[in-house]
């Protein structure tokens, strides 16, 4: 082992050599003199050499205490100069730079590609599970052990599915701060295996039978609830459109349409915009197409009554306390839920009952079959239909499409309370 003399004797030689210490310490001395401690080690299987600083400023008493806290570091599975990185941004960036100022950067950078729906979903998480617990820590300071904790109290409410998408979201949120400079390592990424696993996914509950629909359809229309949330459960219903569309739906994007009811409203139709429906069902700019909606008189006339709600917001369907946002994300689901309706009907099982009714109609009717026209009236893309081949056809067939909102509407309202009484009652019903 070396000694203190020993350090201090050695010279510049003509050419570097070096001197060991123990576990792997040791002092090289350049050909100029320059003396500098260096701890060889392995980890990850690798052979690795750290530099600990020069000689004299770091004594040989130094030198070995960082090797020993080196050799504990190895111990518990961390690499020393990781750490050691680490550490110096810890202390550069101190607390200036914190875990919710990195994530509301990356929300940032990718809240554009994201359609609205997603987007909000995502800042509400981590402002609902995440930014409490770790918001307010350094990036630097927060490890794996940190984070487990915190998506371990969201599985303990036993939303096993959000702790794995929260895992998601906080590791790309520090593959970010590492491109960016602002982490070293990503303590998120390794806890996929660590997590309860995911429960078997699930086809969303939707009745099949026109009896039910009406049935579920007369208990949200009478449920304790703002009519506006009311409301758009009728028009998501009448239209069998997805959720999200219904919710950002804006009175702009609806033409041929007189609130008033001055003139007739046959005519009118809902175009959601191509880039609404990109960011919607995830098709590539390229394929993107604007998804026009015939509407029914009984979606029209809910329309009206939206309008006595929310004339002076752009959106049709718009907030309890803000007419310049559309209703809550989750306002249709809390209805359904509270209506105790979760395993029978959930608001985007409305296109499955649309389509599975209406399918059985029109071969029961003797009518032409419509596997074609109904899949595009849900804005899906037709079997053995290329997207080039629906830009081409995707404003097609609108008065057919038109008939066929008509017979659902007809038959879903058969025995429906009128939509001017829709917040009105405040009865509670039950299937």
């Amino acid at each position: 082992m070396l000694t203190d003399a020993q350090c201090k004797a050695a010279k510049a030689r003509g050419k570097a050599y070096k001197l060991s210490d123990a576990h792997g310490l040791r002092l090289d001395v350049s050909k100029t003199g320059h003396r500098s401690w260096r701890h060889k080690y392995r980890y990850g299987g690798k052979e690795k050499l750290r530099t600990l600083g020069t000689f004299p400023e770091v004594t040989l008493k130094q030198a070995r205490d960082i090797c020993k806290a080196d050799k504990q570091l190895l111990k518990e599975g961390k690499d020393p100069i990781t750490e050691a990185k680490r550490a110096v941004l810890a202390h550069r960036l101190a607390a200036k730079d914190t875990f919710e100022i990195l994530a509301r950067d990356w929300y940032a950078k990718e809240q554009p590609r994201w359609k609205p729906v997603h987007a909000a979903d995502v800042i509400e998480s981590l402002e609902r599970d995440i930014f409490d617990d770790l918001g307010s820590l350094p990036v630097m300071s927060i490890d794996s052990t940190i984070v487990l904790a915190t998506l371990q109290k969201v599985e303990a409410r036993g939303a096993i599915e959000t702790a794995h998408r929260l895992r998601q979201r906080i590791s790309s949120i520090y593959d970010f701060g590492i491109a960016k400079g602002r982490a070293i390592t990503n303590p998120a990424a390794s806890l996929v295996k660590v997590l309860r696993a995911k429960p078997p996914s699930r086809r969303w509950p939707a009745v099949t039978k026109i009896g039910k629909a009406r049935e579920v359809l007369a208990i949200t229309d009478g449920a304790e609830a703002t009519p506006v949330v009311k409301l758009g459960s009728r028009f998501l219903a009448l239209t069998s459109q997805r959720p999200g569309m219904v919710r950002w739906m804006r009175w702009d994007e609806i033409e041929d349409f007189d609130p008033e009811g001055v003139r007739p409203n046959d005519g009118a139709i809902w175009t959601v915009p191509a880039q609404k429906m990109k960011q919607e069902i995830g098709l590539r700019e390229d394929g993107a197409f604007d998804h026009p909606v015939p509407l029914s008189s009984a979606a029209v006339d809910v329309l009206r009554q939206a309008w006595l709600f929310s004339a002076g917001s752009e959106y049709v369907f718009c907030g309890q306390h803000s007419i310049v946002k559309p209703m809550s994300e989750n306002a249709l689901s809390y209805l359904y839920l509270r209506e105790g309706l979760r395993k029978l009907q959930v608001p985007h099982g409305w296109r499955a009952s649309f389509s599975t009714i209406m399918n059985e109609w029109v071969i029961e009717n003797g009518g032409p079959r419509d596997p074609l026209i109904l899949d595009l009236m849900l804005a899906h893309i037709p079997i053995g239909i290329s997207p080039s081949e629906l830009r081409y056809m995707r404003a097609g067939f609108l008065e057919r499409r038109r008939k066929l909102a008509t017979i659902w509407a007809e038959m879903l309202l058969d025995g429906a309370c009128p939509v001017e009484a829709i917040g009105q009652g405040r009865r509670r019903r039950s299937i």
